[in-house]
């Protein structure tokens, strides 16, 4: 199978918020046509939406949505899991299946559909639907090179893609799948503090926002240790060093360090 071409379909079973992104994200980079992408789900005011708003086909049931597709994305809630790949598993054994339910592991895709099934287990993050995302994909037995480089193209026109072994997935779930929110909470509360020293509202909140943005971007096109670029700003004596003390002080570190460990053994439970 080679990467994404104009001859090829793509097939979402489930139309979330995830598969929105996707599909707005490979729409984007021209790696799909609309009249390539499909989608299936059980609520039709969110097929109707997908289909004013991109132009792709849609169906009511899953069967009929990955027929023709070359690629089936699994983008359904971990509840109904076992329901959904009773009713596509024939069909699931013939092609690349790419799955984005939380705390589904491979083997059991892959014995509720076949061995020979070929899956890639994907943890994108809610930051996909902006183009920012973060994923972690998890390659299954018997998957292909091209494979794995069609997998990349869907998730990349998202964000960025990092290779994991499905051992780790918990933890990249504890740092990149929870972790959004821990940063939505930091705004808030940065926000919050600079409404307290008088600032109004929006202003605090588009400056926490922007120096959140601007610190990630930092770190990741320097390549420089987060530790060397906090010292950079840290001058002796200063304003940052006084901040970094209250900080510390308060256990932020050992409280993220915590957040990270707790959700990842939530992860973990919820996987059996």
């Amino acid at each position: 199978m080679s990467s994404p071409t104009l001859t090829q379909s793509i097939s979402f079973v489930g139309g979330g918020r995830m598969a929105e992104a996707l599909i707005s994200g490979v729409l984007s980079s021209k790696g799909y046509k609309a009249h390539q992408i499909y989608v299936a789900d059980p609520d039709t005011a969110r097929l109707d939406h997908l289909k004013r708003q991109y132009g792709i086909q849609i169906s009511l049931t899953n069967h009929e949505a990955v027929v023709s597709a070359d690629v089936v994305v699994l983008a359904v809630k971990p509840q109904v899991t076992a329901e959904v790949l009773k009713e596509i598993a024939d069909v699931l054994t013939k092609r690349l299946v790419i799955s984005v339910i939380a705390g589904v592991r491979i083997r059991r895709i892959m014995e509720a559909c076949g061995p020979q099934t070929r899956v890639i287990r994907a943890m994108p993050n809610m930051p996909a639907m902006v183009g920012e995302g973060m994923t972690a994909l998890a390659i299954g037995p018997g998957v292909g090179e091209n494979e794995v480089a069609c997998a990349r193209q869907i998730f990349e026109s998202v964000g960025r893609v990092v290779p994991v072994d499905e051992l780790f997935m918990d933890a990249v779930t504890g740092v990149s799948g929870s972790g959004p929110a821990y940063v939505f909470l930091m705004i808030e509360a940065m926000a919050d503090g600079g409404v307290k020293m008088g600032l109004p509202r929006e202003t605090a909140s588009l400056l926490a926002a922007q120096t959140v943005l601007g610190a990630a971007r930092m770190v990741l096109e320097t390549g420089q240790h987060p530790a060397r670029l906090k010292d950079q700003v840290a001058s002796p004596g200063g304003t940052t060093i006084a901040g970094l003390h209250r900080l510390e002080q308060g256990g932020l570190r050992a409280v993220l360090i915590d957040a990270v460990e707790a959700a990842t053994k939530r992860s973990q439970e919820l996987g059996g």
